[in-house]
């Protein structure tokens, strides 16, 4: 730690009791005397002082009482969407490509329905809409939307495509 020197302050040293109070460069100087002057030793009074005086000044009890609430969090919990891509009747549709697109960044994820026409997108941000879609030999379903604003963290949304059939 440097030492500042003032003209109303006297210098820091282990040599000697500290006589002013004064804030420098945003730490507090308090007044402590020395058990002995010549070795530069704090009583347990001046020392017992400071650690409050610390204490206050960087807030740490409220970091303290914080820690048992922190502990219990995990991380942000994330999104994902679900669901089957079918056509008129119902009936599953292999292979149309579903795609998610981020709303913030318009980056476009896509997935190939699988046998039952099923899909699936994890790992979403609450903070973000997104778009859903699917399409199969140049047919397309109508574009859903996911809201940042709904609290829900697992949707189900199936997709129809007017296949023709």
């Amino acid at each position: 730690m440097k030492m500042l020197r003032t003209s109303k302050t006297k210098r820091m040293s282990n040599l000697g009791p500290v006589r002013n109070s004064r804030i420098l460069g945003g730490m507090m100087r308090s007044r402590c005397c020395t058990s002995s002057p010549t070795n530069g030793s704090f009583s347990v009074r001046s020392a017992l002082f400071a650690a409050v005086l610390l204490a206050g000044c960087f807030g740490v009890s409220s970091v303290v009482g914080a820690a048992p609430a922190m502990a219990q969090q995990r991380g942000p919990v994330m999104r994902a969407v679900s669901g089957k891509v079918v056509d008129k009747g119902d009936a599953p549709l292999r292979g149309s490509v579903v795609y998610l697109k981020d709303d913030k960044t318009l980056s476009v994820k896509s997935f190939i329905a699988d046998d039952n026409g099923g899909y699936r997108f994890g790992q979403l941000s609450q903070s973000t809409d997104y778009e859903l879609w699917a399409e199969l030999d140049g047919k397309k379903s109508g574009t859903r939307t996911i809201s940042s604003f709904d609290n829900k963290n697992e949707f189900v949304i199936n997709l129809k495509i007017d296949t023709g059939k």
